[in-house]
């Protein structure tokens, strides 16, 4: 499979022609504002739930450990950015645009972005269940300790633009 670049990173040909239909469909050319390509979670029935859960409308929003973006040496976010939501697999599923970044620590996060993120129930406590779990994970990964006060990037986003070819599309 071929590889393309877009701002310095390397994408495969499908995510290149999905860029390139969101492209042609707006009539200009963002690439300046190209963030990343990306599946949520860290295995695949929940990465490509919660693809389908953006998709329909119902998360507008994620979070992630301040703490990857600097092991990772990765900038953060910020509104106007523009990312490819993938599957597991690497089918692109959407474009999604980063309209807000809050920066938290893990106990401060609020009921309002639980529900925004739109997991399970909604609740704040089905959030704290899922992403104490998922930042345990993440932080054994990073050689660090998560706690109570491990800073969490929250960002809020919209669907800018779907795969008219996903099996995901409603």
């Amino acid at each position: 499979m071929e590889l393309i670049t877009i701002l310095g990173q390397t994408v495969p040909e499908p995510i290149q022609r999905f860029w390139n239909g969101f492209v042609a469909e707006r009539g200009s050319n963002p690439t300046a504002r190209f963030y990343e390509v990306f599946h949520f979670d860290d295995h695949e029935a929940s990465a490509n739930e919660l693809g389908e859960l953006v998709i329909a409308g119902k998360k507008r929003a994620t979070a992630s450990l301040l703490w990857s973006y600097e092991v990772e040496g990765k900038r953060l976010p910020e509104p106007g950015y523009l990312s490819v939501v993938t599957t597991w697999q690497g089918e692109p599923l959407c474009l999604i645009e980063t309209t807000r970044i809050d920066i938290v620590p893990f106990n401060e996060v609020s009921e309002a972005f639980a529900a925004t993120e739109g997991e399970g129930d909604g609740s704040l406590r089905h959030w704290r269940e899922v992403h104490t779990s998922y930042f345990a994970r993440e932080c054994e990964r990073l050689c660090m300790k998560s706690d109570a006060d491990m800073v969490v990037v929250c960002e809020f986003f919209e669907v800018v633009y779907v795969n008219p070819d996903s099996k995901f599309n409603c």
